[in-house]
């Protein structure tokens, strides 16, 4: 693992710079701005010299076990908690000299759903409305847009203590939206719902981002940060461990792929032939299943598939493993999103 972490810090370095470079000459607006983050507790350090960089647009995925950091940084980039030292700049400007104004443009959908019980969908997210300082036809017609946009315009004179608990996660979101924020920060938006409300959620992610939000998302589901998102951080103990898309994350901890393959009958001149081909380091058959361990970009599976179709073994099932952005995690922290 410390292996793959020097890899990490010299690529890191290398496309900090470049995106420095390339963010001078004005190519690529910067919606968050963190530099060498630090945060105390005593003698706790809840995040060490953290340098986040979110482009407009992205939707960035902030990973990271309980107790990694995820939260105390949300909440400095909110300004909710006070930091030790670091710079941290939203829409380009230093959130302690425009915390105010920034803030107008920022929504949060927190972990725990935070609307009123006794107050219907409607008047829940005029309330939020009003706080960022909507008025008159503009509320009105952002109450009905985020209505409709989450799927509860049907339900706006209900109130949501009778809600299913997917209902009330999108209701959070709907008082989240209802501004049209620039940026949105959601911190495990889907925990606790059925398949559905997660599906109609995930998609309403996407959907903010096509209209122009960025988001930054924070799971303890790691299928939910593959599908949506396209900027990706991992941290644990307070420090950024890896960073990168899906595919960049997962070239981090392996060069390889293994392929199994069941077929009909024995034919331990199978293994030989196999091995030959090039880029596979390793085949073994037991009882009637093959291991086949091969270079991850030598495309050569349509060599093994071939191999063993001249013979007299059929093949019954086939399955290539690659690596996952859970396996890559647990290389990398040794825990699992949810420890």
């Amino acid at each position: 693992m410390t292996k793959v972490i020097e890899v990490y810090s010299f690529y890191h370095c290398f496309y900090k710079l470049i995106f420095y470079i390339i963010n001078k000459k004005g190519m690529i607006k910067m919606i968050v701005e963190i530099k060498s983050l630090i945060k105390r507790y005593k003698d706790y350090i809840a995040v060490d010299n953290v340098d986040i960089s979110i482009k407009e647009g992205e939707i960035f995925g902030l990973l990271g076990p309980n107790g990694a950091g995820k939260t105390t940084t949300i909440n400095a980039i909110l300004g909710l908690t006070n930091i030790d030292s670091g710079d941290i700049k939203i829409f380009g400007r230093n959130m302690r000299d425009g915390e105010s104004e920034i803030k107008k443009s920022i929504g949060i959908v927190p972990q725990e759903v935070s609307i009123f019980k006794d107050l219907t969908a409607e008047e829940n997210i005029a309330f939020f409305g009003k706080l960022y300082g909507l008025r008159g036809k503009m509320l009105k017609d952002s109450i009905d847009e985020a209505l409709n946009f989450t799927g509860l315009l049907g339900n706006k004179k209900e109130f949501p203590k009778a809600f299913s608990g997917g209902m009330k996660r999108r209701l959070n979101i709907a008082c989240a939206i209802v501004h049209k924020p620039k940026l949105i920060i959601m911190d495990e938006p889907t925990v606790g719902i059925d398949p559905q409300s997660r599906n109609h959620i995930l998609h309403s992610v996407q959907k903010l981002n096509e209209m122009g939000s960025t988001i930054i998302y924070t799971s303890h589901y790691m299928e939910e940060i593959e599908e949506i998102c396209t900027d990706i951080m991992i941290m644990d103990h307070g420090r950024i461990i890896a960073h990168g898309n899906c595919d960049e994350l997962k070239e981090l901890i392996s060069s390889e792929e293994t392929i199994d393959v069941e077929i009909s009958s024995v034919n331990y001149t199978i293994v030989d032939n196999i091995k030959s081909i090039s880029g596979v380091r390793d085949c073994t058959l037991n009882d009637k299943k093959l291991k086949v361990i091969s270079d991850k970009k030598s495309k050569n599976l349509s060599r093994i598939i071939e191999t063993i179709s001249n013979t007299d073994s059929e093949i019954l099932s086939l399955n290539v493993e690659k690596p996952t952005l859970e396996g890559v995690f647990l290389t990398l922290t040794g825990r699992t999103l949810r420890d």
